[in-house]
């Protein structure tokens, strides 16, 4: 049976994480394909169609963070009108960190056709370069930018077993770097991956708190990855007083309420917290 439905279709698009040369024979297509095409920045958007020698027929609207509420209800009138939008953000998949989820939840509920022309991502990618375990991993995306909302969250993953993957900006990465070094250890391997597929793309590795030095003395440019690996369980060898205090002055001083950062440290070590507010006072 031939549907005779005029719905039209939202399309997805994996956009290079810099390279060019990484888009699909079907990016190409779908661009020159679609009707409406809903960039997260326009510029980079023509810039990459002038790479790619894509000549659209589609009219251009931006769709970012800022828009991208009131955005969604012109573009789903746009595909009940049966017209092919696609949405492509500045690099990796929409809606991943990007903007595209309020489109595609509006999709979904209103029964409209939905596909993805898959393409580079800067966590899988990120991932393989860090030499980190990656057949389990979980993805949390940016940090919270507020220093207690960000300490409870690693507080909550202190023991997350699972290699970590973040995104964050060069002008908290240091901050986090620290805020994690406190929660996690020092010596917590990790990888900061910058620029990745791009002329300047770098990947440091080393402990969290080495990480963190080295991003203040010499401070990363341009889009970051953060791969954190998991708990790997508590070092009994490490549990002396001196290094639990120590841990738990390292908290406080970012800030941690004092009960909170000796039940993170009893976690770290896996010790009770009795034994960590014994050495505590036995710092002070």
């Amino acid at each position: 049976m031939v549907s005779t439905s005029t719905t039209g279709v939202l399309v997805l698009l994996g956009a290079p994480l810099g390279n060019p040369e990484d888009a699909s024979p079907r990016l190409r297509t779908e661009l020159a394909r679609a009707d409406v095409i809903a960039a997260e920045d326009t510029r980079r958007l023509r810039r990459l169609l002038s790479e790619l020698e894509v000549v659209p027929g589609a009219v251009i609207t931006s769709y970012f963070e800022a828009n991208e509420a009131g955005k969604t209800t012109a573009l789903l009138e746009r595909l009940h009108d049966g017209k092919r939008v696609a949405i492509i953000t500045d690099g990796g998949m929409p809606s991943v960190s990007d903007p595209g989820f309020r489109l595609v939840k509006a999709a979904v509920d209103a029964g409209i056709p939905i596909t993805c022309a898959p393409g580079a991502s800067a966590v899988t990618t990120a991932l393989a370069l860090s030499g980190m375990p990656c057949d389990r991993f979980c993805f949390e995306g940016f940090a919270p930018r507020k220093d207690g909302e960000r300490r409870r969250l690693f507080t909550e993953l202190a023991e997350e077993k699972r290699t970590m993957v973040f995104f964050e900006s060069p002008r908290r990465v240091t901050d986090t770097l620290r805020a994690m070094a406190a929660v996690f250890g020092d010596d917590r391997p990790a990888a900061l991956c910058r620029e990745l597929t791009k002329t300047h793309e770098e990947v440091r590795r080393g402990g969290l708190a080495a990480l963190a030095e080295g991003a203040e003395a010499d401070p990363p440019r341009g889009e970051i990855t953060l791969v954190v690996s998991g708990w790997t369980g508590p070092a009994a060898s490490e549990a002396t007083p001196e290094a639990m205090a120590a841990a738990v002055a390292a908290l406080e001083a970012t800030g941690t309420d004092r009960k909170i950062a000796m039940k993170t440290v009893a976690l770290r070590f896996g010790v009770s917290r009795r034994d960590v507010y014994e050495a505590v006072l036995k710092a002070d």
